[in-house]
């Protein structure tokens, strides 16, 4: 994803989902650990980063954020292809 480009969190793991939220670039978010296509980030994380990416660059991972920044914490999902481990 491009430097000041956002990352959009959707309601469902689909592009034509209700938008959540947009976050900038680099924002760190708190991932549940479920994805779609039955990867699981439990599973994958103690593979080198660049293999963690590799599985879920096409998946929809579900995230922990806080849209309204009131506290209260919602799930959402994001595309694989625009994450990163942290």
């Amino acid at each position: 994803m491009p430097w000041g480009d956002t990352l959009n969190i959707r309601k469902f793991p689909s592009n034509g989902s209700q938008k959540q939220a947009a976050y900038p670039n680099g924002k760190v978010l708190q991932m549940t650990g479920r994805c779609t296509g039955g990867v699981d980030l439990r599973d994958i994380s103690r593979l080198p980063v660049w293999k963690q990416e590799q599985r879920v660059r096409y998946s929809w991972c579900q995230v922990w954020h806080d849209p309204a920044q009131n506290g209260n914490y919602v799930t959402g999902w994001v595309y694989g292809r625009y994450i990163t481990p942290y």
